[in-house]
């Protein structure tokens, strides 16, 4: 039981390190090479499925007359999307500032959805689930418009125009972010008696969530290992990220 309880209150650490060590192990096993394009292809498609699922029993466990704006959902989506919408005029004024990069990183940070295993850790500390998956469907919504309309604008495709950049991205985010919600709301009404049985299900989005952290540290540490960016820049990132994190961090806990 010791054993449990610590993976429970260190779930995140462990997911990160899990990450890391798996991708060093898999990469430094010679016989499983053959497998590589195999592994890529099937973690691409396990990746959206895990998000997916995760906010899909997320949405299952609330009820849709519990989904109340309040005004703290107010000043937090001005932040994330007023933040993200200054650095991208930022860049669109300065299309050669030396940190395009760590201007661009910045956005992707502060644009970043809330955790979809954020309201199952809510609700384990006795929080308000309720008024955290309100704030998860809004700030998808937003993440949805905004990222398919200024991204294009700032970082075009090469061979895309606005309008085709706008719907690839657009294909992508709207039914990774929004299907959940909408699958939740049919199921309430077709099945019931399906949806509460998902609902009752206690912390399976949080174990989700681990997983699918593991997969993206792996995905991550590759990218970094292969990258041709160089490591000031990497650094940069790094620092760039934190500096995110706390910020949001801090104004959250102020508001």
């Amino acid at each position: 039981m010791k054993i449990i309880r610590f993976m429970k209150n260190w779930t995140l650490p462990i997911a990160m390190l899990m990450g890391i060590v798996l991708y060093f192990v898999y990469v430094n096993i010679p016989f499983l090479e053959p497998t590589k394009p195999y592994v890529e292809h099937a973690v691409a498609i396990v990746q959206p499925v895990l998000i997916f699922l995760m906010l899909f029993l997320t949405f299952c466990k609330v009820n849709v007359s519990e989904l109340r704006p309040c005004r703290w959902h107010l000043w937090l989506l001005l932040i994330q999307g007023g933040a993200f919408l200054l650095l991208a005029l930022l860049i669109w004024l300065f299309p050669d500032i030396p940190a395009h990069v760590l201007v661009e990183g910045g956005m992707l940070c502060l644009i970043c959805p809330t955790a979809t295993a954020a309201a199952v850790v809510t609700r384990k500390l006795n929080g308000d689930a309720a008024h955290l998956t309100s704030y998860t469907i809004l700030i998808n919504l937003l993440v949805a418009f905004l990222v398919p309309l200024v991204v294009p604008s700032i970082h075009p495709h090469p061979g895309l125009g606005f309008g085709a950049s706008f719907a690839l991205i657009l294909g992508k985010v709207f039914p990774l972010l929004l299907g959940p919600f909408i699958a939740a709301i049919l199921l309430r009404y077709l099945s019931p008696g399906l949806h509460k049985r998902l609902g009752d299900i206690s912390g399976l989005s949080f174990y989700l969530w681990a997983v699918a952290l593991t997969l993206a540290i792996a995905v991550t540490v590759k990218s970094i290992v292969h990258s041709e960016v160089s490591w000031e820049y990497q650094f940069g990132l790094a620092v760039v990220s934190l500096v995110c994190c706390a910020l949001q961090f801090w104004l959250g806990r102020k508001i």
